[in-house]
């Protein structure tokens, strides 16, 4: 059934759809009441089709919206989140409106019943990590009928608006650094990379550009457990061991690439000359570390703020529907492990 406005979906649409009352609709979704097994599985399939969303606070406000914006990210255990929901915070400082978080681990699975559960109670917008979405979670953001803003990554199609970097240009750029500083033997170190798009695009971006100047990546190694020191230690150990030809590592964000900094200096290599080192994220607690990492600023709190200040344009002015696309642009911090050329 389509629709040519940006009204939120209701009982009836999901009556129409299913060809049956809005009172077993109603019955249906709210698990009461005698309705017979194929139409109960007619009606949720309908719902879930449409991206329904059953409303809990029906009823109970006139503007049937609340001055909450739900922000969906994968974890507060990362220090990379935690910069962004500072940027939204401050943002929505002067406003009505407050964040609540929703935590998804990586998971589309868990992304989606987050996200129907946050939508349940009718927020004023939505900020949420990442392009890639189950089909359900994108059926629901497109029916929410409030403003969407999906962050960190604009390589792809969004929903509605989007802020952040392109993670295959920010790939780009690291390989163009570390050639231009010398380096040809080149390992690359990754966390998460079957969950974790935005890494996985940054690792693409970097071996395209490796492989236009006829380098190839000499070794690689994947991991799925967190983003840990002690991990980046045992990746880097083990790499060298396979492959002592290397002369550069590129890691997939900072922690991982300050384990192996500390690795490396215990085992007395020379840093930048004899190996080169680089993460992501531009973590500033590392900054204390004995060399400092070379990386790249991936614009987290000022992604925050530009996507809280797009939500309060959106819910103080409701007839400014238009998306909004703001790309960003990280730079390169050399430190004290990549030579500059």
């Amino acid at each position: 059934m389509a629709r040519s406005d940006n009204r939120p979906l209701t009982l009836r649409d999901v009556s129409e759809a299913s060809g049956v009352s809005e009172m077993t609709v109603s019955r249906v979704l709210r698990n009461r009441g005698d309705v017979s097994a194929a139409t109960r599985e007619r009606v949720l399939e309908k719902a879930k089709e449409l991206g329904y969303v059953p409303n809990k606070i029906a009823g109970a406000l006139a503007s049937q919206r609340v001055n909450l914006v739900a922000v969906i990210i994968p974890s507060m255990s990362n220090m990379v989140f935690p910069e962004v929901m500072t940027g939204i915070s401050q943002a929505l400082d002067d406003t009505p409106l407050q964040p609540v978080v929703g935590l998804t681990d990586y998971s589309r699975e868990k992304e989606e019943k987050v996200l129907y559960e946050m939508l349940s109670w009718r927020p004023s917008g939505v900020v949420i990590a990442g392009l890639e979405h189950s089909e359900a979670s994108q059926a629901m953001l497109k029916a929410s009928g409030i403003p969407v803003v999906e962050i960190m990554d604009v390589d792809g199609t969004p929903v509605d608006s989007v802020v952040g970097i392109s993670h295959r240009r920010a790939g780009q750029k690291m390989a163009e650094a570390i050639l231009k500083g010398g380096y040809q033997n080149i390992g690359f170190l990754g966390t998460k990379m079957p969950r974790d798009h935005r890494a996985r695009k940054r690792f693409e971006g970097f071996t395209e550009a490796l492989a236009k100047k006829g380098v190839e990546i000499m070794d690689r190694e994947f991991y799925s457990g967190g983003s840990a020191l002690a991990k980046g230690r045992e990746m880097t150990q083990a790499m060298l061991e396979r492959e002592p030809e290397l002369d550069f590592l590129y890691y997939s964000n900072d922690l991982i690439g300050a384990g192996g900094l500390l690795y490396l200096l215990e085992q007395g290599v020379d840093i930048p000359g004899q190996m080169g080192l680089a993460g992501f994220n531009g973590v500033s607690l590392l900054k204390g570390l004995p060399r400092e990492l070379a990386t790249m600023d991936a614009c987290r709190k000022e992604i925050g703020i530009k996507a809280a200040e797009i939500i309060a344009r959106r819910v103080e002015n409701p007839d400014r529907t238009e998306p909004e696309r703001i790309v960003l642009e990280p730079t390169i911090s050399y430190g004290d492990t990549l030579r500059r050329p």
